[in-house]
């Protein structure tokens, strides 16, 4: 009975609005939940997650509206996001394609050492390749951003590292696998630890120093827990990169009206992913003036301090092929193809 007089005023309720009054409510706003790791103040969280948001909701005239969760505040672990976005637990997640060791395999390539150069190419790059190479590793989400950060840099609490010798027993903290084996190969103690947790590991001293690239050092505050820094060359390959990824649960964003699909559409892909890339490198200055500012030391590797890391990593890509070959692709054909999008997109001043 209460069923049928609830169908009753539903019916009421639509003749009374007639059909302008039907588009309206068709076109209520869209909510979706966007979770992620970063800290709220971080400039990845501010200046690339907020800021897409907002555009998101502008273009698509209010009816997108998010609520965003930073710091895992909807629960987890940062290697659950994921999933998350997969079973719609969440909509939309920002995430470390290496939280989860292994998983995206051909994803990898991007976080070799020395492949990539800048991160507004690289990440042009990585979203060419996501589409032409590694499409099935994400095919159980909606892709909206694959991109890299700026060159990864070295930090150490106390021991400056002036060359690859001088990481030799030092625990230093990888970001992912090929990050760590490339630590390793170099004669540190890698250790694999999210980067919630670098801050707590350095001052009790779980850790020597940290792989990090400087945009994300004042989020986890690094730089207030260690006194040495070392880089690669601006122009240079970078010692090592991070592959990120922006996915949408597939179901979520399949029920989408078209226009409102269109608008998350057009802030998806190349462009965007580049976008997200560009945020995270021009804030490097800024964080490195934070540290000298501190009286940090930075020392700069020369080429020949470079080409000693090229060689001690140098084998980090041939097993990555190998890997590739066991698990039936074609690993020579995956890294030239990466290579060929890098150089592609590699810009004119570097």
């Amino acid at each position: 009975m209460m069923q049928r007089r609830t169908l009753i005023k539903s019916a009421a309720a639509a003749a009374t609005l007639g059909a302008p009054g039907l588009a309206v409510l068709a076109q209520q706003a869209v909510t979706l939940k966007f979770h992620t790791f970063m800290a709220p103040t971080s400039n990845v969280y501010l200046n690339a997650h907020k800021a897409w948001m907002a555009k998101v909701e502008k273009d698509a005239g209010g009816r997108i509206k998010f609520e965003g969760y930073p710091a895992m505040q909807l629960g987890g672990s940062p290697g659950q996001l994921y999933d998350q976005a997969r079973d719609g637990v969440v909509d939309i997640v920002w995430t470390l394609a290496g939280n989860t060791p292994g998983r995206f395999p051909r994803t990898e390539v991007f976080e070799l050492p020395f492949m990539t150069v800048d991160a507004i190419g690289a990440s042009r790059a990585a979203w060419e390749y996501l589409q032409t190479h590694a499409a099935d590793e994400f095919k159980d989400v909606q892709p909206l951003a694959f991109h890299t950060h700026g060159p990864g840099v070295l930090h150490s609490r106390t021991k400056p590292i002036i060359s690859a010798a001088d990481l030799r027993g030092m625990k230093v903290r990888g970001p992912t696998r090929q990050a760590t084996k490339l630590l390793t190969a170099a004669g540190a103690s890698a250790v694999g630890l999210p980067l919630p947790q670098i801050p707590d590991a350095l001052s009790k001293g779980v850790i020597e120093g940290a792989a990090l690239p400087w945009e994300v050092i004042p989020s986890v505050k690094v730089h207030e827990l260690v006194t040495q820094h070392s880089e690669f060359a601006p122009g240079k390959p970078a010692l090592y990169n991070t592959a990120f990824v922006m996915v949408m649960n597939k179901n979520r964003y399949a029920a989408l009206p078209p226009d409102i699909k269109k608008v998350i559409d057009d802030n998806s892909g190349l462009e965007t992913s580049a976008w997200f890339g560009k945020v995270q490198q021009d804030q490097d200055p800024f964080a490195r003036k934070m540290a000298t500012d501190r009286g940090n030391k930075v020392h700069v590797f020369t080429d020949a301090e470079a080409a000693e890391f090229v060689q001690l990593t140098g084998n980090i890509a041939n097993e990555w092929v190998q890997e590739m070959n066991k698990r039936g692709q074609d690993g020579e054909k995956l890294l030239a193809g990466a290579k060929a999008l890098i150089a592609k997109h590699k810009p004119k001043a570097a």
